[in-house]
């Protein structure tokens, strides 16, 4: 319990840190978290404004790629990429899914594309969220059309990675891992996480 207060005060300081420098934060079109350390700050004309990195990210926001909570805390100490002795928590791999080659298409999106059987369709014509394809499940074999009902799951799991090393890691380096195609296996969002570990257990 000690362990789980002292995380939260550590990331509040870090977030309190953030909020002092970040300024007017710019949420592009495509989901995308700018505050003025970002090369694509004043490039941004349409977009959301947010009062602090936080609050955009509440809401579903990314950072662009090369910024994390831990460089615009100015090498804070106790920033997201220091915290390596602290229980493992999800935010540690990045707040969601990240679209690191700037295209729309998140790293979900970018998955469930590559393992559509055929063609998928997107909710909008700019080609971001997919909406439907076919997928195969790979522990039933069911057909799934609808995207809604994709989990994308690590096969790695990112818990597992984080005891055998990966809390020494710097934040980038684990946004990277946590997003890796190699590492994404769509399935379907019924299947329990017990079976989705059993699963994942065969075929590892």
């Amino acid at each position: 319990m000690k362990i789980v207060v002292g995380f939260a005060i550590l990331v509040a300081l870090c977030f309190a840190q953030v909020t002092a420098n970040a300024g007017t934060v710019k949420q592009s079109t495509s989901g995308l978290c700018h505050p003025p350390q970002s090369s694509w700050y004043e490039k941004t004309h349409n977009y959301t404004s947010f009062d602090t990195i936080q609050a955009c990210l509440d809401v579903g926001g990314r950072l662009p790629k090369g910024l994390s909570l831990a460089s615009l805390s100015d090498g804070d100490a106790t920033s997201m990429g220091n915290i390596d002795q602290l229980t493992y928590q999800r935010s540690a791999f990045g707040h969601g899914w990240s679209d690191q080659d700037g295209n729309c298409q998140d790293s979900r999106a970018e998955a469930l594309i590559a393992s559509s059987t055929t063609p998928v369709r997107f909710a909008t014509e700019r080609g971001c969220r997919v909406v439907t394809g076919r997928w195969i499940s790979p522990f039933t074999g069911n057909v799934i059309q609808n995207a809604s009902d994709i989990d994308i799951d690590h096969v790695v799991p990112l818990a597992w990675a984080w005891e055998r090393g990966a809390k020494a890691w710097s934040q980038e380096k684990r946004e990277r891992f946590a997003n890796d195609s190699i590492n994404l296996l769509p399935v379907e969002s019924s299947f329990s996480k017990d079976q989705h570990r059993i699963g994942k257990a065969l075929l590892l």
